[in-house]
């Protein structure tokens, strides 16, 4: 099954979610008034959206997610790849890192994860 596509304002939900998950909806729906100054509407509009999409399970008023904040990242980011840079994801990092310095611990971990892919 496809991951689906969440939405700028989905994930920030989804965030405080994945911090707090299992959580009752309406726990998050407090957190959201305090985060995202959402009103308990708006929340469970989301909820519902989410739950409809398949991204979100609600049993006895307990949300879980259904998938994982690094599933909807990858997604995102492969879309956003494939969409910008035409899918090659060395002029993705080649744009990164003109316009951000890396650190050499992030180098170094980008070499890790090459090297990784490479002995695969």
């Amino acid at each position: 099954m496809p991951t689906p596509k969440i939405f700028e304002s989905e994930y920030r939900f989804c965030l405080i979610l994945w911090e707090n998950e299992p959580i009752s909806c309406a726990d998050i729906a407090k957190i959201c008034l305090e985060k995202l100054d959402w009103k308990r509407t708006t929340t469970y509009t989301v909820i519902k959206r989410l739950t409809q999409r398949g991204f979100l399970k609600v049993e006895n008023s307990v949300i879980t997610s259904l998938y994982s904040k690094e599933e909807i990242q990858e997604r995102e980011l492969g879309e956003m790849v494939e969409k910008t840079f035409e899918g090659s994801l060395p002029a993705f990092v080649a744009a990164f890192s003109r316009h951000e310095n890396l650190s050499e611990e992030e180098v170094a971990e980008l070499l890790r994860i090459i090297r990784e892919k490479k002995d695969k």
